[in-house]
């Protein structure tokens, strides 16, 4: 059932992408992260040793929580009737997915840079990065574009995708919750340098193969949406550890070799310059167009790794349990 239930939730996904109005599980993580996190700043010392200690608090209860629940609803469903319970995974493994929100977020980028000039660019790319955006060059504009889908990528797509497969929509969603986790406390500045720091370390940890695995894809996706295979795979050996964290430049780097322009460098947060290492080479300026092509290999790595994973996943179930157990 798990397989049919990814191909249901990837295909939705593909045709109605992630609708505004529509409640969505990160939503409500979001607000269990804020509300937890302030009772526990209210009930332990404001001490790096307290703050660490609700920071482990947070990342052990939100994941474990996610997984208690989904899983238990899951299992509720099926129990009432089987396709009930695959309704359910289905629409669950679409709300883990954010393939057609990148794209078409991304290309309201493009859109803007061509037709509506630098200021409505400037809006549309903040709404998909963290970074200061009201001094970005149109050069600027559209490498944090490029750089917001070839991260989120390994984190929106194939990570969960990973995880659906291996546990279904429950386990999808529990990698969305330490992600989203580490999206709103893992930063390392004063208000979540030590309550921060286990959200952070395990959205690492649960990043570590999938991101790895999604530059690999992208490398050899890149030639079937224009991309140089050569580069890409020069450019991740090289540049796939020129960041903080051990996992965001893996598909940046493949896809500054795929496109041949230079990503990352020096960006501005909260007023603050950081000073970052660059990813790839220049071997021409980065163009707007780059953002389409950024796009057609994000979709073909999806799906090529959609295929093997399901190749993967049913060869696995068949070996283990048999035929009738596929279905």
């Amino acid at each position: 059932m798990i397989w049919t239930a990814v191909l249901c939730g990837f295909l939705i996904d593909c045709l109605l992408g992630d609708p505004e109005k529509m409640p969505h599980p990160v939503v409500l993580m979001g607000k269990a992260i804020s509300r937890l996190e302030k009772w526990l700043r209210r009930h332990l010392p404001q001490t790096p040793k307290g703050e660490r200690t609700g920071g482990i608090i947070l990342a052990v209860t939100l994941p474990l929580g996610t997984l208690l629940i989904s899983g238990g609803l899951c299992w509720l469903f099926w129990w009432i009737h089987p396709l009930l319970g695959l309704a359910l995974q289905s629409f669950w493994c679409w709300q883990a997915l954010a393939m057609r929100c990148l794209a078409k977020e991304s290309r309201n980028v493009y859109r803007c840079l061509k037709n509506e000039g630098l200021p409505a660019a400037r809006k549309a790319v903040a709404r998909i990065v963290g970074r200061d955006t009201a001094e970005l060059s149109e050069q600027g504009v559209t490498k944090a574009a490029v750089e917001t889908v070839a991260e989120n990528f390994s984190d929106g797509v194939l990570a969960p995708m990973i995880y659906m497969l291996i546990g279904g929509a429950p386990l999808a969603l529990t990698y969305k919750a330490i992600n989203t986790m580490d999206s709103m406390v893992g930063y390392k500045n004063e208000k979540y340098l030590y309550f921060g720091r286990a959200a952070a370390k395990l959205d690492d940890v649960a990043n570590y193969l999938p991101s790895r695995i999604a530059a690999l894809l992208w490398i050899v996706s890149c030639p079937l949406a224009g991309g140089s295979l050569k580069n890409a795979w020069k450019m991740w050996r090289r540049d796939r550890r020129k960041h903080a964290s051990p996992n965001s430049a893996q598909t940046e780097s493949a896809c500054a070799g795929s496109l041949g322009v230079q990503l990352a460098g020096p960006a501005s947060y909260f007023g603050k310059l950081v000073e970052k290492p660059t990813i790839g080479d220049a071997l021409r300026e980065i163009e707007p167009e780059d953002i389409l092509r950024t796009n057609r290999m994000m979709v073909v790595s999806s799906v090529l790794g959609l295929v093997i994973g399901l190749a993967i996943h049913i060869g696995i179930v068949f070996s283990v349990w048999g035929p009738h157990w596929i279905l």
